[in-house]
């Protein structure tokens, strides 16, 4: 349970119920109380499990593609970084031919 729980928290579903929840004017309070009042729908156990399973390992997909394309970027901000260098040191020729 703990787990669907923990997806929950991160859902748009409680946080617009979290936005709705809270009190005061300049300074937003969201406590205890505020969290007794909320609704959560809960499903039988083997769906809580079967949810944040399914949660858990299409985020790990995710994530593994987050790492492939910051690498991607950061070996492309390489490459451009050693081909500016090659072209102001003059290792490369830039100039169109006429």
């Amino acid at each position: 349970m703990k787990d669907f729980v923990r997806w929950y928290f991160l859902s748009e579903e409680f946080i617009i119920q979290a936005k709705l929840a809270r009190t005061g004017s300049t300074i937003q309070h969201f406590g205890p109380t505020h969290l007794a009042i909320m609704v959560l729908a809960l499903p039988t156990l083997p769906e809580q499990h079967a949810i944040a399973a399914f949660l858990d390992c299409e985020t790990a997909k995710i994530d593994a593609l987050v790492t492939k394309v910051r690498d991607a970027v950061d070996r492309l901000t390489e490459l451009r970084t050693a081909l500016i260098s090659a072209a102001v040191t003059g290792k490369i020729d830039v100039r169109e031919d006429a």
